[in-house]
Order: C-alpha cells, then sequence, then structure tokens
C-alpha cells in the first residue's frame, strides 16, 4: 500500500540520513511532507491535512534498525 514511500526511503536512506537523522520523517509520493521530533507529532500533524493510509511516518535512521524488529522467544519447539 505505501510500497512507493518505502522504497523512495530505503532508496535515498542515505541522503535522508544526513539531512533529518534520528527525525521521524512523513514521506507521500515520494517526497517529504514533515520532519518531527517524535513519531507520534509526526502521526497528528500530518493526519491535519492528509488521509491516515497515504503517507508513511519513518524513523530516520541509518542501517536496517529503523524498519526491521527481531523478537525472542523462549519457546522451545520439538
Amino acid at each position: 500500500m505505501l510500497d512507493k514511500e518505502f522504497n523512495y526511503y530505503r532508496t535515498h536512506q542515505s541522503d535522508l540520513v544526513k539531512k533529518y537523522e534520528g527525525k521521524f520523517i512523513v514521506i507521500k509520493e515520494e517526497t517529504v511532507i514533515g520532519v518531527y521530533n517524535t513519531q507520534i507529532e509526526a502521526y497528528t500533524e500530518a493526519k491535519k491535512n492528509h488521509e491516515v493510509g497515504t503517507f508513511l511516518i519513518q524513523h530516520c535512521t541509518p542501517g536496517t534498525i529503523g524498519y526491521t524488529h527481531s523478537f525472542h522467544s523462549r519457546v522451545a519447539f520439538r
């Protein structure tokens, strides 16, 4: 659904990190439309002028840490 926006982030990640490292950026249609200090602030401001589901909020960090998660479990499978 937001493939275009996410691909834009990944393609331009190094340049975006140079400009906005540590910030939460809002991307819509391959354009950064906002830069914020928190994810809540990014969401609150973006939804004022754009329909929810039409923009991507991305934590602007180097590497994959900003868009991947690892989950660990103590469950053992037989």
